[in-house]
């Protein structure tokens, strides 16, 4: 087995923290980030792990750090984090805050390798995305929105690096036991009664869920670092059942919408 050169984003805890381990135990060199560099300095008595300091929405400081990191293999984009509330609920800082970190962050560190990558011809970038961005929920409209935008740029982006050799992987997981809720979700700073029974009933059931998610993240970790090492590089890798099901769920709505509003489309192009 080939020994691969990682950076990962956001490897304090979660799934940043079971893939730099998982990578680092199938002998991988790794280079785990985090904006406070002592919650991960741990890591580096694990192997050939070195830690950087990183705050992905510091474009400077992510350019100075890929820099520093040398011939990279495999990007993986994890840093970010939750915000629930309705779209009327969350205030305009907190909105943009949670898209700086979870859509333009990853497209910094994109950004800033795509000139070694290249040079190189080869390279896997791995972006973790969220079940909210296959179908969204009400309370998760801006991280969810977030998320679909690093989706459909990840998309792009694999069509215009697949004939340079370089590797485009969305992860998409479901419910899983890391400290997502307890740490990594916001809550909007405003609570309307209007929205309790739609943005309110979701974010309490995330919170009666926390520590009972089915998902394992280090089975998880072991999935990503599994598909990277042999050399495969699906559009979507979707983790754990319930992603699975929503797939299938929102193919089968996409579906039904496109036949019955089939006549309309047709209806609406000259000539007809």
């Amino acid at each position: 087995m080939n020994r691969t050169k990682w950076l990962i984003t956001g490897c304090s805890s979660g799934f940043g923290r079971a893939i730099a381990e998982g990578a680092l135990a199938a002998g991988q060199h790794v280079i785990a980030t985090a904006r406070d560099v002592r919650s991960i300095a741990d890591l580096e008595r694990a192997g050939s792990c070195e830690v950087m300091a990183l705050d992905i929405t510091d474009a400077d400081q992510v350019r100075e750090v890929i820099g520093a990191a040398g011939e990279l293999d495999v990007i993986v984009n994890n840093a970010g984090y939750g915000l629930v509330g309705a779209v009327e609920e969350c205030s305009d800082e907190q909105i943009r805050r949670n898209v700086e970190t979870n859509f333009f962050g990853p497209l910094n560190v994109i950004r800033a390798a795509l000139p070694g990558l290249r040079a190189q011809k080869s390279g896997h970038i791995v972006n973790i995305s969220a079940a909210a961005a296959i179908s969204n929920y009400a309370g998760f409209g801006i991280y969810g929105g977030a998320k679909a935008a690093l989706e459909l740029m990840s998309e792009s982006l694999r069509l215009e690096l697949a004939s340079l050799g370089i590797k485009v992987s969305l992860v998409q997981p479901g419910p899983f036991r890391t400290d997502f809720i307890a740490r990594g979700l916001e809550k909007a700073g405003t609570q309307i009664d209007d929205y309790q029974a739609s943005a309110g009933k979701f974010g309490r059931f995330l919170d009666s869920m926390n520590g009972k998610q089915p998902g394992d993240p280090a089975k998880a970790a072991a999935a990503i670092v599994k598909m990277v090492l042999e050399g495969e590089a699906p559009l979507h890798l979707p983790l754990g059942k319930y992603v699975v099901k929503k797939f299938r769920d929102k193919a089968a709505a996409l579906t039904r919408e496109a036949e019955k509003w089939e006549a309309v489309a047709a209806g609406t192009e000259f000539g007809v």
